[in-house]
């Protein structure tokens, strides 16, 4: 299996300016297919702003999946002969909000995923999603989808990579958290682990700028499947990112002829993993 080109588009998106962060997508994606870009991806909510202030807010800035921002998706990925995958603010046919991604290529959509755990704030205005992160087969292979925080729970990424996953996908808006001089945002830490330790490429596109006092890390990059950065994106500026990936190199989890990532899992010890917070508190 010949490489692809996976992509990622650090914006700076707009609080509520819809229509425009529509537009600053479709040139984005241009700007990546050619760059030679196989795969494109865009922050969260890059469609509507993240720092709201009200549901009525965040509720102007829903659209359906069918709606015109992800719809211009799929003009530009038929255009461009690519895979689009991004987030947006959803406003679902009963009227919940979610924050979700949408996946799209030539063909039209392929996949909504409503992120499952929610950030913050992100709790005032969104319904958590009840879906497992889904694994999309794709042009350019099986790719996982999750949104920010999900990638701080381990067991959403080894799911995903139980199930096929080749590409994580992590459409993100991390924030700027102090660290020490020269290191990494560390949303590129957790990212750098989780490819590691599920033997699986990651891609997280990031955001930056400052939105109401808000200040994004624009950790934007791209992960090999043992946890090496392919590619990284400059931290205060919107920035293209890509690197070419050989995703098949994900179907292998052995690290010697005798070691191997999966074949070496005992699931009947990790019970603890699997049980919720009051499970925990009794037998503490």
């Amino acid at each position: 299996m010949s490489p692809v080109v996976i992509a990622c588009q650090q914006l700076s998106p707009k609080i509520g300016a819809v229509e425009e962060n529509t537009q600053s997508c479709r040139k984005a994606i241009r700007e990546a297919a050619r760059a030679g870009a196989d795969y494109i991806l865009l922050p969260e909510l890059v469609t509507s702003g993240y720092a709201f202030e009200s549901t009525e807010e965040a509720l102007a800035a829903a659209q359906p999946p069918s709606g015109p921002a992800v719809r211009a998706w799929i003009e530009e990925a038929r255009a461009a002969q690519v895979t689009v995958a991004g987030g947006f603010a959803e406003l679902a046919d009963n009227g919940t909000l979610y924050n979700s991604m949408a996946i799209v290529d030539e063909t039209g959509l392929l996949a909504v995923y409503r992120k499952t755990h929610l950030w913050d704030r992100e709790k005032l205005w969104f319904a958590p999603g009840e879906a497992v992160p889904p694994v999309v087969e794709t042009a350019v292979g099986r790719v996982g989808l999750l949104i920010c925080y999900d990638l701080e729970f381990p067991e959403n990424i080894r799911s995903l990579a139980l199930r096929g996953a080749e590409l994580v996908a992590v459409a993100t808006n991390w924030l700027n958290y102090p660290r020490p001089q020269g290191e990494r945002p560390d949303g590129v830490i957790n990212a750098m682990v989780s490819a590691r330790f599920n033997r699986v490429f990651v891609a997280c596109c990031d955001r930056v700028g400052t939105e109401r006092g808000v200040e994004w890390s624009g950790g934007s990059a791209i992960i090999d499947e043992l946890g090496w950065p392919l590619a990284e994106a400059r931290h205060d500026v919107p920035d293209l990112i890509a690197a070419p990936c050989e995703l098949a190199r994900a179907r292998d989890k052995r690290w010697t002829q005798y070691a191997d990532m999966f074949g070496d899992s005992r699931p009947e010890l990790y019970g603890v993993v699997t049980e919720g917070p009051a499970e925990q508190s009794r037998v503490q």
